[in-house]
């Protein structure tokens, strides 16, 4: 069997686009993936991979503050565990469009942070650190989420509120 049809078999594996998430959270991945790689081993400096994809995708502004703050819930996350994180290689072509269990749950928590879902976001975190609410892993959480939530939804604006239009 080769390494592509283990992965692509493999029933703890999901196809990221079975998590329904928006395109900044499917970006995470690579971002997320190098981080862990980092703290994994090291010398390997992938973080610096991981900060060149962010900016690449995002631009400078937006793609260094988002892999910063990602950075922060990795760090607070990994501090509360007494294992690494199940996580595939990020420069496999094959497991571009999978992700583990634990990756998927990671995934998840920020997509729940950033739509203000509690309760949902309370069980990835729960399922993230082994049934502990870490305050550390929820005020990183939040950070992220506030800096790049999603935003009311259309039409979701309050009547009376001023809007800007563009008169002429």
């Amino acid at each position: 069997m080769t390494t592509e049809t283990a992965i692509h078999s493999d029933p703890l594996f999901l196809r990221i686009d079975s998590l329904r998430l928006d395109e900044f959270e499917t970006g995470l991945l690579p971002v997320l993936r190098h981080f862990l790689d980092s703290h994994t081993c090291p010398e390997s400096q992938a973080w610096r991979h991981a900060y060149t994809i962010a900016a690449e995708r995002w631009g400078d502004a937006v793609g260094l503050a988002a892999a910063h703050a990602l950075q922060n819930v990795v760090s607070a996350l990994l501090a509360c565990r007494s294992g690494g994180i199940a996580y595939s290689d990020p420069l496999c072509l094959d497991s571009r469009e999978l992700v583990t269990a634990e990756e998927a749950a990671f995934l998840r928590m920020l997509h729940h942070m950033r739509r203000d879902q509690t309760a949902l976001a309370r069980n990835a975190v729960e399922e993230l650190t082994g049934g502990l609410i870490d305050p550390h892993v929820v005020r990183a959480g939040l950070s992220l989420a506030h800096r790049f939530s999603c935003g009311a939804p259309a039409g979701s604006r309050a009547p009376g509120r001023p809007r800007l239009r563009v008169a002429g």
